[in-house]
């Protein structure tokens, strides 16, 4: 949808709007996360606004079945090395494999986006930012005692950064504009946020590499909504690269 969308702030802010409100809900009900998980909150609050901001602009500069597996296909890989040097994490030779696919099939696909090197560019600063956001996250919510009240803070803090933002920019325009989107951008956003709460979920107890390799298999998806729902052109190296990925992602995650 965000893709899709001719207002991509107008979206993220929709999808932000959402967050806002299960953050509220939430930390109205239960504890807030402990005080030692505040400064990876924060830090990942960061993250994510760069993050936000990298994906917008990058599904300006190109393809959703460049863009998304591109960015998606690279943050398993920037993750496990992020996660071996930060909290030591290691992988097994199957899962050096995996890295090894799909960074092969991501530089694979960076040869038939269209977008040229500017989406390639932003493409990859987003994986980055992906990997970033993860391990901040991940490493705040094993610090939280609660993945629904560590979820829900993080959830509040980015939404009214975003919120703030386009509320800045587009001023007494951004409310009915919200409105208009209406089911949609609820939708859009419902699905963001139970998203990321089951990824938190997971990276509370399990390894990290391999959990952002499972969340990645959405690369596979991206690329069949580019091409059957957005029209946009398939060749033989983009499909080679897309399975690549994926053959790279159950490595990751299952051994």
């Amino acid at each position: 949808m965000l893709k899709r969308s001719t207002d991509r702030l107008l979206m993220m802010t929709s999808m932000r709007l959402v967050g806002v409100g299960f953050g509220l809900v939430a930390l109205a009900l239960i504890e807030w996360p402990s005080s030692q998980s505040m400064p990876w909150l924060i830090s990942a609050t960061f993250a994510l606004w760069g993050y936000q901001f990298l994906l917008v602009t990058s599904y300006q500069a190109g393809d959703l079945s460049l863009v998304y597996p591109l960015a998606r296909g690279i943050a398993p890989v920037l993750i496990a090395s992020l996660s071996f040097l930060v909290i030591g994490e290691t992988l097994s030779p199957a899962q050096m494999s995996g890295v090894f696919l799909i960074s092969v099939g991501v530089a694979a696909l960076a040869l038939m986006g269209r977008g040229g090197r500017l989406g390639i560019t932003y493409a990859m600063l987003t994986g980055g930012s992906i990997a970033m956001y993860s391990l901040l996250s991940g490493a705040g919510v094993r610090s939280s005692g609660s993945v629904v009240a560590f979820g829900a803070a993080l959830e509040l803090v980015n939404g009214l950064g975003v919120i703030g933002y386009a509320l800045a920019t587009r001023g007494r325009s951004l409310v009915p504009a919200l409105t208009a989107l209406g089911p949609i951008g609820l939708g859009t956003g419902i699905i963001s946020v139970a998203g990321y709460i089951a990824f938190l979920l997971a990276a509370k107890y399990l390894p990290l590499g391999p959990v952002s390799a499972i969340r990645e298999c959405s690369a596979l998806f991206a690329v069949l909504i580019g091409v059957f729902v957005l029209k946009e052109g398939f060749g033989a190296i983009r499909a080679t690269a897309a399975t690549l990925m994926l053959t790279g992602v159950f490595l990751l995650a299952t051994f």
